[in-house]
């Protein structure tokens, strides 16, 4: 028999390279029989350390004890600091999720990073690591959610790939990917969450898309990694400039044109997830033009991004100015990250205060960043979002597709796009500076934007809210004493919760907000009724307002949960 790897004794041994029985997962879930909840989980960077040990020392990434006054590894994590996440954490955090939600959600969002940093250079991060955890967590994700009928989209994170951080260390851009990593992911960790339809894609690029709710709702999983800034060095990665057809991520864009091409067809609503959230900071500028220029000309049919790995809970906006050429009108969009991220959105949300009378929502398209699960540099979380079903006849996810209301409402939405006005992008005058001519800005397609679409305005699928939870206090649990995910904050207006079927199941709600007559409360600040782009550009430009000193305060609180700027 094969000898165990130490750091897997116990958890994966004679798995590390063992394919498990394989459940294969269509586009359709396979159980129809379920009621449609309106709410789905978002969780990230959930990085698992095999070598994490109680007691240990920090600045060993808790794999050591050492010298000095260095502080202590927690039994179920040391918040606040540098190290992974224990198992004790990985498995609570599942069981939790299993116990309160598993039962009130309809699909889950997982956008990557599940291996350990490679931080500790005395212990180096094999790949065979890196495939026995990714394996682990994903066979909780079965467990949990996708036996019972539950699609999980996963993705991949910087973290999933070896070498570290990127893995397209070949000149051929797809030998790493189709034949090492896609090919395994897909053949013997991930089979069971990507469509049979879809794993051409995958196996191109780890990216695809899945019908979450059949005919009516579905999410994009995109590989960030082609985008990614910091693979600058790796020849296979080439920042999809403009004339190069092979770039991987310029094919990837062109796969993504077609898919919001045959959704808006379809008359169906997208969620676009990812690890590594779009930036002109963390991706290849022109990579980020392209990123941008879908966002808005796909406005109608994507209701939002969600990403992760920066781990600290935050939104903004990509926009149309992003994409000008007009150098007097340049600027520095807030996700360059000058200073702290808390610092760079501040003076970006001042600039829209100012023009708050004159903002055109066709011109702005929102990402979403959650918080990490990996108490690394803060405290482990999760949220849960909450979205729009009114209306629809039937609340099992099978009758969905045929349902009288959802039918009238793509066909009214079919109509109006017919008669909706082009925009266009940069002329063709400020293109001919050489500088910019061979730019995604100079190619851009005209596009039409609906007011009265999902993202725009509250109706069928638009998202409503979210709510999320933490673990305080996490150092001062241990072996006998069992942690508890606490509501941190929700964005939901009070009077919204207390109704049955409510955004946010009853019972998994504090106590003081379930009492009667309760009106304000620190855990719901902002009071939004729905996650369209016209509500995320008001809180913006609230925030954008030196005066509310105190929503500032309460917005960098739960931005880092109470920790430093970092």
């Amino acid at each position: 028999m094969k000898k165990c790897i130490p750091w897997l004794a116990g958890l994966l041994c004679g798995q590390v390279l063992a394919a498990p029985p394989q459940v294969v997962l269509n586009a359709a879930p396979s159980r129809l029989d379920r009621k449609l909840h309106g709410r789905f989980l978002h969780i990230t960077d959930i990085h698992p350390d095999p070598y994490y040990a109680k007691g240990t020392s920090q600045s060993s990434q808790c794999h050591r004890k050492e010298s000095g006054k260095d502080r202590q590894a927690g039994y179920y994590g040391t918040p606040f600091g540098i190290c992974d996440s224990p198992w004790t954490l990985t498995n609570f955090t599942f069981e939790h999720l299993e116990e309160h939600w598993s039962s009130e959600i309809d699909f889950v969002i997982w956008t990557g990073d599940n291996a350990r940093h490679d931080e500790d250079h005395e212990i180096p991060r094999p790949l065979d690591e890196i495939l026995a955890v990714n394996r682990a967590i994903a066979k909780k994700m079965e467990d949990v959610f996708l036996r019972k009928g539950i699609p999980v989209v996963s993705s991949l994170g910087n973290n999933d790939v070896w070498p570290h951080a990127s893995g397209f260390y070949l000149n051929n851009p797809f030998v790493f990917l189709t034949f090492t990593t896609t090919e395994y992911f897909i053949s013997s960790i991930w089979d069971a969450f990507i469509p049979s339809a879809s794993k051409t894609s995958f196996r191109k690029g780890a990216y695809y898309a899945i019908e979450v709710i059949p005919d009516a709702l579905a999410a994009i999983s995109l590989s960030t990694m082609y985008f990614y800034h910091d693979n600058k060095e790796l020849t296979a990665v080439r920042g999809c400039p403009v004339g190069d057809a092979s770039d991987p991520g310029n094919l990837q864009f062109d796969w993504l044109e077609e898919q919001l091409e045959m959704f808006r067809a379809r008359q169906m609503q997208v969620w676009v997830t990812g690890h590594i959230p779009p930036s002109d900071y963390y991706y290849y500028p022109e990579c980020y033009y392209r990123y941008t220029e879908l966002s808005l000309r796909y406005q109608d049919v994507i209701l939002g991004s969600l990403f992760g790995h920066l781990n600290a809970d935050h939104f903004y906006f990509v926009e149309a100015a992003d994409l000008n050429v007009n150098p007097e009108e340049n600027r520095m969009p807030s996700h360059s990250f000058e200073g702290t991220i808390f610092e760079a959105l501040m003076t970006d949300f001042e600039a829209l205060a100012k023009r708050s009378k004159h903002l055109n929502y066709d011109d702005y398209a929102i990402v979403s960043v959650s918080p990490s699960l990996v108490p690394n540099p803060y405290l482990p979380s999760f949220r849960v979002f909450s979205y729009n079903i009114s209306g629809l006849g039937s609340t099992t996810l099978g009758a969905v597709g045929e349902d009288e209301y959802l039918l009238m409402t793509k066909k009214d939405r079919a109509s109006r796009w017919k008669h909706l006005p082009y925009r266009h992008g940069n002329d063709g005058n400020q293109c001919m500076d050489a500088g910019y001519r061979d730019s995604w800005r100079c190619k851009l397609r005209p596009w039409r934007s609906d007011n009265h679409a999902p993202s725009r305005q509250n109706t069928l699928w638009t998202p409503l809210g979210y709510a999320q939870y933490y673990i305080p206090r996490l150092e001062e649990y241990d072996k006998k004493d069992e942690p508890e995910f606490k509501l941190e904050y929700l964005t939901f207006p009070i009077s919204n919760l207390c109704i049955t079927d409510g955004p946010v199941p009853l019972r998994n709600l504090p106590k003081s907000l379930r009492e009667a007559g309760v009106t304000k409360s620190e855990l719901a600040p902002y009071g939004l009724h729905d996650l369209t782009i016209p509500s995320w550009l008001d809180l913006a430009c609230k925030l954008g307002k030196p005066r509310e000193k105190k929503l500032r305060k309460q917005f960098k609180k739960y931005m880092y949960m109470g920790g430093e700027d970092i």
